[in-house]
């Protein structure tokens, strides 16, 4: 098994909620990986308030993917 250092800054240790110098790759990737979702999910909600969309009710919603659907179907 390879070890590999990765130096972080206090700030980045405290906002991943590490509690200890020592996890697995798996681990690592796993922190990674929701630290990247959380950031694509603010990035989303910030669009959706810009454009408008984060007032849409699931009926809006439903109508806008039907007709997406139904659009595709014609067109193919």
């Amino acid at each position: 098994m390879k070890t590999l250092s990765v130096a972080i800054s206090d700030i980045e240790y405290s906002k991943f909620g590490l509690e200890k110098n020592q996890l697995s790759f798996s681990d690592l990737v796993e922190l990674i990986s929701n630290e990247l979702s959380r950031q694509n999910l603010d990035k989303s909600i910030e669009l959706a308030e810009k454009y408008g969309l984060s007032k849409l009710t699931m009926d809006d919603i439903n109508k806008e993917v039907k007709a997406v659907r139904e659009n595709a179907k014609n067109n193919s």
